[in-house]
């Protein structure tokens, strides 16, 4: 319906995959890094146009803290995944969120099946979606997120009001 006046930019995690690095429980600083460049280079592709991100700097904030946790990305790339979302979340318009429990596990090859894993990341996005942990007049991006759920239609349908 939409598709000629919106530009779609796909999930930077797989491409910094097929560029040699190792994704989810395996990432590290180079990983991460490299992602957050991509979400970087995303929020100043071409302004002027009206983008759709598969992922955002919300993502990459929350896999870096992961990582962090674990003790397998140091304090500085944590601190820098920070003021990045700091600074590109309140350039987003929307932020869809999908419900995890209506989004099955599924062994694609690619994403990680281990549960434990998903759990942690469920965890560390509901802690920073809280908007009472926002500090006025900082972080509004908080205030945009709009958590989609049901069926793939239900959600499809929730995306084209917006859109």
């Amino acid at each position: 319906m939409y598709r000629d006046a919106w530009n779609f930019v796909p999930e930077v995690t797989r491409k910094v995959m097929r560029e040699g690095l190792s994704i989810n429980e395996d990432g590290d600083n180079l990983t991460q890094l490299f992602i957050l460049k991509e979400h970087l280079q995303n929020h100043v592709v071409s302004p002027d146009h009206n983008w759709i991100l598969d992922r955002c700097i919300l993502d990459g904030y929350v896999f870096t803290k992961w990582l962090w946790r674990r003790g397998t990305v140091d304090k500085w790339v944590m601190e820098h995944s920070c003021h990045l979302l700091s600074m590109l979340g309140d350039r987003l318009d929307h932020i869809l969120y999908t419900e995890p429990d209506d989004i099955p596990m599924e062994d694609d090859g690619e994403r990680s099946v281990n549960v434990e894993f998903r759990n942690d990341i469920i965890k560390i996005y509901e802690d920073l979606m809280d908007c009472s942990m926002s500090t006025p007049g900082r972080d509004t991006w908080r205030n945009k997120i709009i958590r989609l759920s049901g069926s793939v239609e239900e959600r499809m349908e929730t995306i084209n009001k917006i859109l």
